[in-house]
């Protein structure tokens, strides 16, 4: 089931969202200021594209430096990320047929906000 979930959201729109992030993480990557976020992107591409069968935990790395970064990550990328999903979410939510994509959209936006310190894993 969730193969064909996954198929159904890559090609109903969920490739978009992926690059996206492939997009904020190479804009990351071409700026030297940017470098420390743009692997945290890059981790989250693979969600983005195929979210259903997986989520996103925490790496319990260092939750101080992480914070820092998530806090400016919001400022630079995460909100624009974040809306890009939102207005998804809001617009699949309106169908039924459409709700598990919106919660999905919304699981991407909350991520969008603090993708700095998180792994993406398989259920």
């Amino acid at each position: 089931m969730t193969t064909i979930l996954n198929m159904l959201w890559f090609i109903f729109g969920g490739w978009i969202s992926g690059l996206l992030w492939i997009l904020a993480g190479c804009i990351l990557a071409v700026t030297i200021i940017g470098l420390p976020w743009a692997p945290s992107a890059f981790r989250i591409v693979s969600f983005s594209f195929w979210p259903f069968g997986r989520y996103v935990a925490p790496k319990n790395d260092d939750v101080e430096v992480d914070f820092i970064l998530n806090i400016l990550w919001v400022i630079f990328a995460g909100w624009w990320l974040a809306l890009h999903h939102l207005i998804l979410a809001v617009v699949l939510g309106v169908t039924l047929i459409g709700i598990p994509f919106a919660i999905q959209h919304v699981k991407l936006a909350l991520i969008s906000f603090t993708p700095v310190g998180k792994t993406v894993v398989s259920i």
